[in-house]
């Protein structure tokens, strides 16, 4: 997969392409139903693949009092987005002055110039230029004056759902449901960050911890304790995860993320990990003592191991 980080690394001769443009956050099953439908298209009219996000969510700059985290990083992304065998993204960097190009102006600089669209696929409700102006029936005229086709995307539905979207699946990390964000996503939740040393406490007690860098990337779910996987270089491990400042002792800073690698003991400082959510154990509760942490911890660890066997 090309990335290309402006309109101006773009080569003259790339394309004829089709084109869908949005946010793309999470990468979750909405998208890549659109996403496969692009890819079909490209292979039936012989285009490239192609797809324009931004590096920020627009609402950071437009709404910055109403913008939600971000469910995974640019870089996160990105490698989502080359898993599903797309030729090229193009990240436009979202700022004060993309705010304010003109809708018709932002198809012909960005679309039509550069990635020389003949198919745009985009949902019902798509919005872009500035004050998001532009709708799919301007799309349609640009598209006859440009020479490019339109195709709307259905949104795609999950049982017990009314559709697929990043706000439904930030309400349910925010619930703690991972597994069933998972479902939404297509993927495990995962939270990147680099390992770095913390109390030792988890040590002292019988389970060291690989401690992630309160600079994450990904969404982190609610507080609790977690089954999941540690992913250092490629290699997958069973983790016992937990998150959330442990009340049971004092002056612990606030969401810390630790996973409990279950069965080793291997030397992690330093190194640049996914943690991987598969799905909530329990709450995070405040315990009256040591004793009765470590067998509360036992169990987690175990039943970590169950669930991830299945």
């Amino acid at each position: 997969m090309r990335v290309f980080r402006s309109i101006e690394s773009i080569p003259d001769d790339f394309g004829p392409s089709a084109v869908t443009v949005g946010k793309f956050d999470g990468v979750h099953l909405g998208h890549r139903a659109v996403i496969g439908r692009l890819l079909a298209v490209a292979r039936r009219d012989r285009l490239a693949s192609a797809v324009v996000t931004f590096d920020r969510n627009p609402m950071r700059i437009v709404a910055p009092e109403r913008c939600p985290e971000d469910l995974v990083s640019l870089e996160q992304k990105l490698e989502l987005l080359e898993e599903t065998g797309i030729d090229a993204v193009l990240v436009l960097t979202f700022d004060k002055a993309l705010s304010q190009v003109p809708a018709a102006e932002f198809v012909e600089r960005f679309l039509v110039s550069r990635l020389h669209a003949k198919t745009l696929l985009v949902g019902s409700d798509f919005r872009y230029g500035a004050k998001g102006a532009g709708d799919v029936a301007l799309l349609g005229e640009l598209g006859r004056r440009d020479g490019f086709d339109v195709q709307l995307i259905d949104d795609v539905h999950v049982e017990g759902h009314d559709r697929v979207s990043s706000t439904e699946i930030r309400s349910l990390l925010a619930q703690g449901d991972v597994a069933e964000a998972g479902v939404l996503l297509g993927h495990a939740p995962v939270v990147r960050g680099t390992v770095v040393h913390g109390a030792q406490r988890g040590r002292e007690l019988g389970f060291p911890t690989a401690n992630l860098s309160p600079q994450c990337e990904g969404l982190i779910p609610a507080d609790g304790v977690y089954a999941g996987w540690l992913i250092d270089a490629g290699v997958r491990h069973p983790a016992a995860i937990s998150v959330g400042n442990n009340p049971t002792f004092q002056g612990v800073p606030q969401r810390q993320v630790e996973a409990y690698v279950i069965g080793e003991d291997i030397d992690l400082y330093d190194h640049v990990v996914d943690v991987e959510f598969a799905e909530r154990i329990r709450g995070m509760v405040a315990f009256s003592g040591i004793e009765p942490l470590i067998a509360q911890m036992e169990e987690d660890v175990e039943r970590a191991s169950r669930l991830l066997a299945d």
